[in-house]
């Protein structure tokens, strides 16, 4: 008994909807040995049982009152959860232009009546194994892709994971702490956002994920220190000139490892070339007096000219072995005399715009509210 009840739950399941209960009968006789039946005289009802129930084919009368079968084919597939299920007419109409109805609704197929028996079994059996077939090749589909969604997580996870921790080996060679690079990244992204719809800027800025490839890409902007020696990045004092210039070679030093990288992976992606545009960059200045290679204005990346503000920003604000900190005021004022000189002018004019969301960010990312956290505030 059990295994009869193992047996009727495995078998599909068809729904037979005719007004007329002599056809129902007919055809519930013709299939019932082999597959779970369900019957409807009306098309409301016969959608109602559909939707709940979601048979694997459903064998619909054309000729119905109220609502005729094309009417329920209609519905049956401008509705996602049934409109995969096959539908079969059954029709005592031999017309060509009911046919090609039928079919421009989405049914599978059409049995004239009166039903032959070795033909009704035939074609139903025919179309569910080709709907068996379908639900397979969709499971299989459905599966990939969210693999290939999982996956392409995973990778970004990684990605993101190993830019943080190279990001911070090179700000903690530079007595900074990691929340430095977490503050520019917030800053960045705050005036791209602000931007976006600028003329200057809305058609990089709208680009596909061009504002999280620079905020995924700001971190970077000083990984070229790992390269320059502990006397000089480490000296809490004023640097020479010699010292200096020694120093301004982090920004190429962080563009041609950027750039080995590049040609180790074989292409480039859009999120190495942002980084490259940031590491080499961000100490351009407007007026042509930045480094490394003097450019002015329009010329320095746009990914570059954000990376500046941000960075000096936060550089000002923040406290050093080698400085005090500054308040907001400060280095707000600092930033306007900078307009058109060492800033954009429309970088900073959106840095005004957006200055509370600076102050923000920096209250809740400070270097001491992270040391709070931790317990090194007591050490």
């Amino acid at each position: 008994m059990n295994s009869d009840s193992s047996f009727s739950e495995t078998r599909p399941t068809i729904l037979i909807v005719d007004d007329m209960p002599d056809n129902l009968a007919l055809m519930s006789n013709l299939l019932k040995d082999s597959y779970r039946i369900k019957v409807s005289t009306h098309g409301q009802k016969a959608l109602e049982i559909a939707s709940a129930t979601l048979p694997d084919l459903i064998l619909l009368d054309v000729v119905m009152p109220e609502m005729d079968g094309y009417q329920v084919c209609r519905h049956l597939k401008e509705d996602s959860a049934t409109r995969d299920i096959p539908v079969i007419f059954l029709t005592s109409s031999t017309s060509s232009e009911d046919e090609a109805r039928g079919f421009e609704l989405g049914a599978v197929d059409y049995i004239t009546k009166p039903v032959t028996p070795a033909i009704v079994r035939a074609r139903v059996a025919t179309h569910l194994q080709l709907k068996a077939s379908a639900d397979f090749l969709r499971d299989k589909s459905e599966y990939l892709a969210a693999e290939v969604v999982r996956r392409s997580m995973q990778i970004q996870a990684i990605q993101d994971v190993t830019i943080l921790v190279m990001a911070s080996l090179a700000e903690t060679r530079d007595n900074e702490t990691g929340n430095h690079i977490r503050r520019t990244q917030q800053y960045v992204r705050v005036l791209a956002n602000h931007l976006q719809e600028h003329p200057r800027f809305s058609a990089y800025l709208k680009q596909k994920n061009a504002i999280e490839t620079l905020f995924k890409s700001a971190p970077l902007h000083d990984i070229g220190k790992v390269g320059i020696p502990d006397n000089i990045l480490l000296k809490p004092g004023k640097l020479t000139a010699e010292e200096f210039e020694i120093m301004k070679t982090h920004a190429m030093l962080g563009r041609e490892s950027i750039e080995r990288a590049e040609r180790l992976l074989g292409y480039a992606t859009d999120f190495l070339v942002c980084a490259k545009e940031i590491t080499a960059g961000h100490h351009e200045k407007w007026d042509g007096s930045g480094y490394p290679q003097g450019l002015s204005g329009d010329d320095i990346p746009i990914s570059a000219r954000l990376m500046a503000l941000a960075d000096v920003y936060d550089a000002m604000v923040s406290k050093r072995v080698y400085k005090p900190s500054m308040s907001h005021e400060v280095v707000r004022d600092t930033i306007v005399q900078g307009r058109a000189r060492h800033f954009d002018p429309d970088i900073v004019d959106a840095f005004l715009a957006e200055e509370d969301q600076f102050v923000k960010i920096y209250n809740r990312l400070s270097d001491e509210h992270a040391h709070a956290e931790s317990g090194e505030s007591g050490a």
